[in-house]
This record gives C-alpha cells, sequence and structure tokens, in this order.
C-alpha cells in the first residue's frame, strides 16, 4: 500500500519560514518523480515544485528563489524549504508521486498524501 505522509505545515508571519516533509512508504522512492501541490479552495490546485529521479528540479514562477525542493533516497523523503513566505502561499500543501515522469501538473501524479496546512499572515 502507497503511503505518503506530509508534516511541517503551520502558522507563520509574513517574510517567515517552514519546511515540509513527505515520508513515502510502499513505493521504490529513487524511481519516482515528485512533487509538492498546494490548494486553495477557491482556487485549482498548482503544482509548485518538481523533482525528477536525476534530482531536476522545477519551480512555478511566485516560488522560485523562495522555495527549495530536495529529496532524500535514503530515508524515502521529500521535502520543501519554503523562505519568505508570503500571505498569498496560504494553502493546503500536498506531496505527489509518478512513476512515468517528473511534472509539476496536478493531473500527472498518481499518488498523493493527505496534506498539511500553511498559514501565512500578515
Amino acid at each position: 500500500q502507497v503511503r505518503l505522509v506530509e508534516s511541517g505545515g503551520g502558522s507563520v508571519q509574513s517574510g517567515g519560514s517552514l519546511t515540509l516533509s513527505c515520508v513515502a512508504s510502499g513505493i521504490p522512492f529513487s524511481e519516482y518523480c515528485l512533487g509538492w501541490v498546494r490548494h486553495v479552495e477557491t482556487k485549482t490546485r498548482e503544482g509548485v515544485a518538481g523533482m525528477g529521479r536525476d534530482g531536476r528540479t522545477a519551480y512555478e514562477d511566485s516560488v522560485k528563489g523562495r522555495f527549495t525542493v530536495s529529496r532524500d533516497n535514503a530515508k524515502s523523503t521529500l521535502y520543501l524549504q519554503m523562505n519568505n513566505l508570503k500571505p498569498e502561499d496560504t494553502a493546503m500543501y500536498y506531496c505527489a508521486a509518478e512513476l512515468n515522469r517528473a511534472s509539476m501538473n496536478p493531473d500527472d501524479f498518481g499518488y498523493w498524501g493527505q496534506g498539511t496546512q500553511v498559514t501565512v499572515s500578515l
């Protein structure tokens, strides 16, 4: 059974930092492409960061220079370091995994975690 479990969300003030973690089980972690997707109820899901099997990364334009995605294959863990957080970053953040190709498109991911809430106040 595939499980992705996120943690690390919380409430911070604008300009603050958070690090999200996603621990995976039930999949050969190093073979999977991974990503972070965020969702606000009034908006569509938005791919924030993606990381391929080879370590290449991609970011949504609004988070470039502020967010860093990384993975530790030995720990089957994906991370998202978020710096200089802004109120518009407020969302539920989901970890997602896909075997076949690297992507930030939410529709391309086959496995999802339950999400962790990030709230940024002024």
